[in-house]
């Protein structure tokens, strides 16, 4: 996986809880402030609904139940990242968005931590140091696999 990370990137920057993650801005469409959603009835639990983005029904995943955090409510700073995977358009809910970074490949490790039975990592692309904290790289076309795949997603 450092293969996938060991290049310089340019990075958005959002929140879920106390940690920090970023994710390749060539795949980030948009950022849109969180409005309503329409839940979908048997969606599966991280499908938050859908969105009308100008004409287009956009599924929205709620980042926080897929990647299995608590939950929490919307506020001033929810944000929906809408991003493009596999042609697909999906939006993300995220807590907040608190930058545009670039990073310099050797500023990122490979993720070799061990998580819990059951947790998956595959969507850890690495982890970034920077000089207060460090910065969770994921990949969205692993985390929103499920989603992209679904006929659902089609509309």
């Amino acid at each position: 996986m450092a293969d996938n990370v060991s290049r310089d990137m340019q990075l958005v920057v959002f929140r879920l809880g106390n940690e920090e993650y970023g994710a390749d801005i060539s795949q980030i469409r948009e950022i849109i402030r969180a409005g309503d959603i329409t839940s979908i009835p048997q969606a599966p639990d991280y499908v938050h609904g859908v969105i009308n983005l100008r004409g287009q029904v956009t599924t929205v995943v709620n980042l926080r139940r897929r990647l299995s955090m608590p939950d929490k409510e919307k506020d001033s700073n929810s944000r929906i990242v809408i991003v493009e995977v596999d042609h697909t358009t999906v939006g993300m809910m995220v807590d907040s968005v608190t930058e545009v970074k670039y990073i310099s490949g050797s500023q990122v490790e490979p993720f070799s931590g061990l998580l819990a039975a059951g947790q998956e990592q595959n969507y850890i692309l690495g982890v970034c140091k920077l000089k207060d904290h460090l910065l969770i790289l994921i990949d969205l076309k692993h985390v929103l696999a499920e989603v992209v795949s679904s006929p659902a997603t089609a509309m």
